[in-house]
């Protein structure tokens, strides 16, 4: 079984590099769990871990940040030029702007919940930004803006996406879908149920199976719930990390929140907790700390583990991570007792486990507390033992936005991709961005980047900002300090009507395919964002605005109107009825040039002006601080 901190380390190359560590590329695939996965007491290292106060990034983060901004700025150089911006020396600039300061601006991928709709809506997008997707770095083609991205977060559905492509070395999307043979042809089978799974198994063996990596668990003396069934059953559609291609990536950071012990729901203030490649925890009140993600399950007291306390490894399971930032679809595994052919041993083992927790549980995530006695003047659960955590997604921040927003992270742009279900038709509507805005008005914090303001979601739907690509933050006059640009990429029908419910859990591949290559559609239409004083630096440097910037800008920057009527049921139109682009050749030239209904006027966008919006405003952003 392969760990969470495992795969992430393995398959981030640079991070070995930063630390001067050797990376044997035979063994990517080895778990760092020692026993299957049940955690078992290892030996510890001579330097015993502790837990940290979150008051800076970690060194092992810091080191690899150092490595990674080489990569970006290669890839910078290598997708600007191909955007064909005119009017300004994007080269030129870049490399001055390296040589001066040595200051690189940083870019970062959020992608949301929604099962597997996000999923698939999320391959979209990053096989569309990956310079390993065919014909993905011809002139104009995005292919590459995913290598000079820093940071890519995922929630609930979009997590299942982030632990498969990084299990398996950040593979191409297109790997695993065109797959005639070896272990990428058995992945994101989802003709085949998670509740059944999948076809290479019998039934029963699957089950066996699940059966017995929750024995081995529980046996080993640890806390099991719903979401290690979800989780592993999860897994097998979706991780395996003895295949994959090459690959450098970013660095991902997939989120959970902590639910008070006895709390039914989840407060829209609840802590929200990442896993990282190094550590878990938080960097918000009232417990800002990390701990060692690879010795989660030890013996940690008071931020130590004692003299003659056991080092555990193996809780960090892949599948148990991903399960427990979507454990919202434990309630759906549940169904497995209606499957036909479920043991009756599965199924009672299973509702021994919901009577340990309580049925009321069904959802939460039964992790060992690192924290215990950790910080207890201000650790609402430092008297515990276990920690209870839940869906990202369950306190309506659905794009996970937060990893992104820490300072210490300083990210200039995030890309957020929306595969939300906010509307009674199963589209996004801004739900997610007003919940993030309030929780950064409601609960301030200094260590937080400022979120930009946002209109409410009948303003989305009014003026069509969830229909179409979206910037947020362009103005800063009204900005208290400073924080990173918003680019709102919302799920919308390009080709496909793509708004199938959170809860399917079973996909014909024709349906599969189409959705993805709709979520590669919506990222080549035409999305950017913008500086907040991008014209004003312009003007200190001399350099006149390039046109193409000066329209993106205008069109997709939100001008801080309102239209606050009932818009109705929301229905939208596909928007693209013929599409050149195809899963045969899926980086190809997409050519498209939408006519936007919300407007009397007929405006053409060119496919590319936004990401030269993007780029030009990031690389001109450390000129503003």
């Amino acid at each position: 079984m392969v760990s969470y901190q495992a795969f992430f380390f393995l398959a981030s190359t640079l991070s070995f590099k930063a630390l001067g560590a050797h990376l044997d590329l035979e063994g990517r695939g080895n778990s760092d769990a020692p026993d299957g996965y049940a955690p078992a007491p290892v030996q510890c290292p001579e330097t015993r871990p502790t837990i940290r106060p979150a008051d800076t990034l970690s060194v092992e983060e810091s080191s690899w940040l150092r490595a990674r901004e080489k990569n970006t700025f290669e890839a910078m150089l290598n997708v600007l030029p191909r955007l064909g911006v005119t009017g300004l020396d994007v080269e030129g600039y870049l490399r001055n702007l390296s040589d001066s300061n040595g200051l690189l601006p940083r870019l970062g991928i959020a992608m949301s919940g929604g099962g597997y709709r996000a999923l698939l809506n999320g391959a979209g997008a990053l096989a569309a930004f990956y310079n390993l997707t065919t014909n993905s770095t011809g002139p104009g083609q995005l292919g590459g803006i995913l290598q000079a991205t820093t940071y890519l977060s995922g929630l609930s559905g979009a997590s299942w996406l982030v632990g498969s492509l990084y299990t398996q070395n950040f593979t191409t999307v297109e790997s695993i879908i065109h797959a005639n043979e070896g272990f990428l042809s058995q992945l994101w089978q989802f003709n085949d149920s998670v509740l059944r799974g999948p076809a290479e198994l019998r039934t029963g063996q699957f089950y066996r199976e699940l059966a017995d990596a929750m024995d081995a668990k529980f046996q080993a003396g640890f806390n099991t719930s719903v979401t290690d069934f979800w989780g592993r059953a999860l897994s097998y559609q979706l991780v395996n990390a003895s295949d994959g291609g090459p690959g450098e990536a970013p660095l991902p950071v997939v989120v959970a929140l902590e639910r008070a012990a006895g709390a039914i729901q989840v407060a829209l203030n609840s802590t929200v907790i990442e896993f990282n490649p190094w550590e878990m925890g938080s960097y918000n009140a009232p417990n800002p700390a990390f701990a060692l993600l690879k010795y989660i399950g030890s013996a940690f007291e008071r931020g130590d583990i004692p003299p003659d306390g056991n080092c555990v490894a193996g809780v960090d399971n892949t599948g148990f991570v991903v399960g427990t930032s979507s454990s919202l679809f434990n309630q759906a595994f549940l169904q497995i007792a209606q499957v036909e052919g479920a043991p009756n041993s599965l199924i009672n083992m299973i509702n021994s486990t919901l009577a340990q927790v309580g049925a009321e549980n069904r959802d939460v995530a039964v992790w060992p507390n690192p924290f215990f006695q950790y910080n207890s003047a201000n650790n609402p659960n430092a008297n515990s033992k276990i920690m209870t955590l839940v869906d990202g997604g369950e306190g309506q921040e659905n794009i996970p936005f937060h990893p992104l927003l820490w300072r210490a992270r300083d990210v200039d742009v995030i890309i957020a991709i929306d595969s939300s279900a906010d509307t009674t038709t199963h589209w996004p509507n801004g739900t997610s961005l007003v919940a993030t805005y309030d929780q950064s008005q409601n609960n301030p914090s200094d260590v937080m980047a400022r979120f930009p303001v946002v209109p409410a979601p009948n303003t989305m739907v009014n003026l069509e900002h969830n229909l179409r690509p979206t910037f947020f933050g362009c103005d800063a006059t009204n900005m208290t300090k400073p924080g990173p640009l918003i680019v709102y990429l919302p799920n919308a029908p390009y080709t496909t009507f793509s708004n199938v419910s959170t809860f399917d859990l079973e996909f014909s591949t024709e349906t599969r395919d189409a959705i993805i290559q709709n979520g590669y559609n919506v990222a080549t239409r035409g999305n950017a964002t913008v500086e907040e004083k991008w014209p004003e630096i312009f003007r200190r440097l001399g350099t006149p605005v390039p046109q193409a910037c000066t329209d993106c800008f205008g069109f997709h920057c939100w001008s801080g109107a309102l239209i606050v009527g009932d818009p109705g049921t929301y229905s939208p139109k596909q928007i693209i009825s013929n599409s050149t682009g195809n899963w045969q050749n899926l980086g190809g030239d997409v050519r498209v040039f939408v006519v936007l209904r919300a407007f009397d006027f007929a405006f053409a966008i060119s496919r590319h002006c936004w990401w030269t919006v993007i780029f030009i405003s990031v690389l001109l952003s450390f000129l503003s601080l």
